[in-house]
């Protein structure tokens, strides 16, 4: 909820669905209220109170000490941004909103942004305005703020553990963390067909006894279209099952009117068709949607982390022999690397020698293009165009792990989750007008993969090997065998082939080339060249560019270069 106070104050914000499980607190929140039990912890434990709560929240209040806290959940599912004003905090839920119509558009952030294709916290596209990271908080006393981390996962990685053991453990959290979303409200799911999406639906119609009402959205594109996969998981749990094909005409309706209603450029096509699938929910009666974000993160289910470990295995070869024997072999002569048989082999040692997390930019469509080939000199003068990689080692660093899976589990709670797929879910539903909840991010189960053991999240070449064994038989085999895709839009294809659509890209990219951020050469070869040659690769860059126009030009924003 949020409160009113004084004019020249921000408002006290109390946001989430969340609990105190400090038994005093829970008692002065059922008695006096929420505001009241923030208040009171606050006053016993300063900053500490978060640790007081359990759920997701974003908080705000000042005390009669002139103190000023606030603080958001380890996964920002709820976002408060402020900016520093005469020695005080002015606190809001939106960027702009803190921004008001003086604050000046920062360079750096739009370089993040193409670089992202969102801009990461802390970080705003607002000069002079900060978005709280993650698991931190603010707080203001004496004049002096100061941002501190509050919650800093540590992975447990050598205990012995069982299975079995596990699996039952693991079973009931998950039962638990969604009962506790139902509520006895009119409950939907989102539903992609991969294996969190699925888990959810299954249980929310295990648990209620009555048939899960899931959302699915498709695409009629060649290697786009999962519905199939969603099809399958709503056969097997014998859900209500509703489906929406999004179309190239649904882009134009409703891309402008998505781009804006974020507080700052925000980039992830996948909004568009989370868009519809929440919009189809609320007109089905739906009151509140399930999504399953989270399950990858935490168990360890995306490609690159198998990918990444056999590049990892290569750095285990004695250094010695790499520099001395294999690199001379593989590098040395130019004419190696065009034999078929060897240019794999070459292409491996060439991205094994870039050490994590920077070769997981290695294909970063800024950089493969070459930041000169695409940036104006003016704009590049104007920004640190290392800043993004040294953020990113600086996060992946920090990591309190050792192993390789759980360092790049935590630096994609950051990147994946809090900066862009929570987001993505969240702006989405808003925009429908529908809240969400995601279950599987529930601080129990991230407590309890905090210490499932490695292996048992990558166990070989196996993703997330122990959350698809302890559903084996709950999960159809063929939601368990399935490659991870979601909610992909084939937008860079539809605008080879749909004329309204590429009007409206082509004329907001070529707007933005008269700003001077983007050279305009680059977008005259990117539209007559490289987007009808690859519209798949290249269309991303072509929806982050259009999405980056329509936000500055719908708020009417001067970009100086």
């Amino acid at each position: 909820m949020t409160t009113a106070a004084a004019l020249d104050r921000s408002p006290v914000i109390l946001r989430g669905n969340y609990r105190f499980t400090d038994a005093g607190l829970a008692r002065i929140a059922a008695d006096r209220g929420e505001e009241s039990a923030w208040r009171a912890g606050f006053d016993r434990s300063g900053c500490d109170v978060v640790h007081l709560v359990e759920g997701d929240f974003a908080v705000y209040l000042e005390d009669a000490r002139g103190r000023q806290f606030a603080a958001v959940d380890r996964f920002a599912i709820h976002s408060l941004c402020y900016r520093i004003e005469r020695d005080r905090l002015q606190v809001g839920e939106r960027a702009d909103t803190i921004a008001g119509d003086s604050a000046d558009i920062d360079p750096q952030a739009i370089f993040d942004y193409l670089f992202f294709h969102v801009i990461p916290a802390p970080r705003t596209i607002f000069t002079g305005v900060t978005r709280l990271s993650a698991g931190h908080y603010a707080l203001q006393e004496n004049g002096k703020v100061s941002v501190e981390r509050w919650w800093n996962p540590i992975f447990v990685e050598d205990t012995p553990a069982r299975f079995d053991v596990l699996r039952q453990e693991f079973n009931r959290l998950l039962r638990d963390c969604v009962a506790r979303r139902l509520d006895g409200l009119r409950v939907g799911c989102f539903l992609s067909g991969g294996t969190d999406s699925s888990t959810v639906a299954g249980i929310v119609t295990e648990l209620t006894g009555h048939a899960a009402h899931t959302f699915s959205i498709g695409f009629k594109a060649e290697g786009y279209d999962e519905m199939e996969y969603a099809r399958t998981a709503a056969r097997h749990f014998g859900t209500d099952h509703h489906e929406y094909y999004v179309t190239a005409d649904d882009v134009v309706r409703s891309i402008q009117v998505i781009a804006v209603s974020y507080d700052q450029p925000f980039g992830n096509s996948s909004v568009l068709p989370a868009y519809y699938c929440a919009k189809m929910a609320l007109e089905t009666g739906i009151e509140l949607m399930l999504a399953g974000d989270g399950g990858d993160e935490l168990f360890g289910g995306n490609t690159r982390y198998a990918k990444q470990q056999i590049f990892e295995a290569y750095r285990g070869i004695p250094r010695l022999l790499r520099r001395t024997v294999l690199e001379p072999t593989l590098l040395g002569p130019l004419a190696l690397r065009r034999v078929p048989g060897v240019r794999k082999a070459v292409s491996y040692v060439e991205q094994a020698n870039v050490p994590l997390p920077e070769r997981m930019e290695m294909y970063n469509l800024l950089l493969r293009l070459g930041l000169d080939e695409v940036l104006t000199p003016e704009f590049l003068a104007k920004v640190d165009t290392a800043g993004p990689l040294r953020q990113q080692r600086k996060i992946y660093d920090a990591a309190s792990a050792q192993t390789l899976i759980n360092r790049m589990l935590a630096y994609d709670w950051k990147y994946t989750l809090a900066d862009n797929d929570l987001p993505k879910v969240l702006g989405a539903v808003a925009q429908a007008g529908i809240p969400v909840a995601f279950p599987l991010l529930d601080d129990r189960l991230v407590d309890f993969s905090l210490r499932l053991p490695p292996q048992f999240k990558l166990k070989g070449s196996k993703l997330r090997w122990f959350f698809k064994e302890a559903l084996r038989g709950f999960l159809p085999d063929a939601i368990l065998t399935k490659k991870k895709h979601g909610f992909g839009l084939p937008f860079g294809i539809w605008t080879t082939r749909h004329a309204r659509l590429q009007e409206l890209a082509f004329d907001s990219i070529r707007s933005l080339g008269q700003r001077g951020i983007v050279r305009p050469d680059f977008i005259a070869r990117l539209t007559s060249e490289y987007l009808p040659e690859h519209p798949g690769y290249y269309g991303e860059l072509v929806w982050i560019l259009m999405v980056l126009e329509l936000w500055l030009r719908a708020r009417q924003v001067h970009v100086t270069v």
